[in-house]
C-alpha cells in the first residue's frame, strides 16, 4: 500500500484553491487548503506535508512572509515550496522567492501537466523518505530486541544450566539412590525450563520474521482443553486455588495447541505475579460468533507497565519468581490471539484484581 502524502495549498481565493486541488488530487495524496498564512501555519502544526504551494499575493501575510516563517521553524524548515502568482513576470519576485527558500515559481494560468509533474516529483521523494524512516524504525527496533535477547537469554539460561552442572557433580561424588533421584528431578526440571525458553524464542522468530505464528485449525472444545491446562498448573502449584467457570457453547475452529499455550501462559502469569488469592478462569460461549476467555487474579499491574505489557522481553521486576522466563509469555499470547483474528486486553479493577480478556471468532470465515 503506497504511503499517503499531504500537499498544502495556500490561496486567499476559494476558486483558486478548488482548481489547484482538482489538478493535484490522487488516491494517495491528501490535499490541505488554507485561505491565509495564519490558517496555513495552523495546518502545518498538525500535519507533515510533502509540498506547499503558496500564493504570492495575499492580504495580511503574503506568500514570502509565510515562507520566511516556515523556514524559521524546525518542523517546516525542509518543506519544499512552490510560489504561485498571477502577476507579471518579475525577476525581483524570483530572487525574493528563492531567498525565502522556494524550489520553483509558477505563473497563472498554470499548465496542468507541468504542475502535476513538478508536484509528483516531490510526492515521490516524500514517499521514499517515509519508507526509509519506517525501515530505520524497524531496524532500530530489531537491534534493540537483539540486544535484549542476548542479555536476557544469557542471564536466564544460567540458572537452569548451573542446576544441571551442580546435579552432575553430585552424581559424580555421591551416587546414592536418593542423590540420583534428586539430581535427576533437578536435571529434568531445568531441562524443561530451557526447552520452554527455546520454544518461546522460536515463536518470537516466527512472529517477527515469518509473517506470524502458523495455525493448524481443527474443531476444538475449550470446555475440555482449558480444564486440562488448569490440572497441569494445579499439580505444579497445589497451594494455589484455581477455579474454572464455563458458560455456553465453547466449540470453535482453532489451533488446539496454540490456545492451550494461551491459557497456560495467562494462568502461569497469574500464578507468578498475582498475590496468593484465588485465580478465576471464566469461559463464555453465549455469543454466536465469539468465545471469550478471562483469567483474573488478585493484585494490580503498575500503571506505567500497562502500555508495554505485551512487548517482548518485558517482565515485572518485583515478581516472586522473576527469573523463571524470558518475558515472552504475554507477547506470544497476543501473537497467537491475533493469528486467530481475536483480541486480548488487560485491565485492573477497583477491587485490586487484574483481568486478561481474550476474544476469538469461532471460525475464520466469521472475521
Amino acid at each position: 500500500m503506497p504511503h499517503v502524502v499531504k500537499c498544502l495549498i495556500v490561496d486567499d481565493l476559494e476558486e483558486n484553491l478548488v482548481a489547484l486541488a482538482a489538478l493535484l488530487r490522487q488516491d494517495d495524496v491528501e490535499i490541505l487548503m488554507a485561505r491565509s498564512g495564519g490558517e496555513a501555519l495552523d495546518l502545518l502544526l498538525q500535519h507533515d506535508v510533502a509540498l506547499a504551494l503558496l500564493d504570492v499575493h495575499m492580504p495580511e501575510m503574503d506568500g514570502f512572509q509565510l515562507a520566511e516563517l516556515m523556514r524559521g521553524s524546525e518542523r517546516t524548515r525542509n518543506v519544499p515550496l512552490i510560489f504561485v502568482t498571477a502577476g507579471a513576470r518579475d525577476h525581483r519576485h524570483h530572487f525574493k522567492g528563492y531567498e525565502a527558500g522556494a524550489v520553483d515559481f509558477l505563473y497563472k494560468p498554470i499548465e496542468p501537466h507541468i504542475l502535476r509533474s513538478k508536484a509528483g516529483t516531490f510526492f515521490q521523494l516524500n514517499r521514499h523518505r517515509q519508507q526509509l524512516a519506517q525501515e530505520l524504525r524497524e531496524r532500530t527496533e530489531t537491534l534493540r530486541l537483539n540486544e535484549m535477547f542476548v542479555a536476557v537469554l544469557g542471564h536466564d539460561l544460567r540458572n537452569p544450566l548451573n542446576a544441571m552442572v551442580m546435579s552432575a557433580h553430585l552424581l559424580q561424588r555421591t551416587p546414592t539412590e536418593d542423590v540420583v533421584r534428586e539430581a535427576a528431578a533437578r536435571i529434568l526440571s531445568s531441562g524443561a525450563r530451557m526447552t520452554r525458553m527455546i520454544e518461546d524464542l522460536l515463536d518470537l522468530a516466527r512472529a517477527r520474521l515469518a509473517g506470524g505464528i502458523p495455525l493448524a485449525r481443527e474443531r476444538v472444545d475449550l470446555a475440555m482443553l482449558v480444564p486440562r491446562v488448569v490440572r497441569e498448573h494445579r499439580v505444579a502449584h497445589p497451594e494455589r486455588q484455581i477455579e474454572v467457570i464455563q458458560n455456553g457453547d465453547l466449540v470453535g475452529d482453532w489451533d488446539a495447541d496454540r490456545l492451550a499455550q494461551v491459557a497456560s501462559n495467562l494462568i502461569g502469569n497469574a500464578l507468578q505475579y498475582g498475590t496468593s488469592g484465588r485465580i478465576l478462569i471464566s469461559l463464555e460461549g453465549t455469543e454466536s460468533k465469539l468465545v471469550r476467555l478471562c483469567v483474573s487474579n488478585s493484585g494490580r499491574i503498575p500503571e506505567d507497565m500497562l502500555p508495554f505489557l505485551f512487548d517482548p522481553f518485558r517482565r515485572h521486576s518485583d515478581g516472586p519468581t522473576r527469573n523463571n522466563g524470558l518475558g515472552l509469555g504475554l507477547f506470544i499470547v497476543r501473537q497467537i490471539v491475533e493469528a486467530h483474528h481475536g483480541r486480548v486486553e488487560v485491565r485492573c479493577t477497583e477491587a485490586d484484581q487484574t483481568e486478561f480478556r481474550v476474544s476469538i471468532p469461532r471460525r475464520a470465515e466469521q472475521i
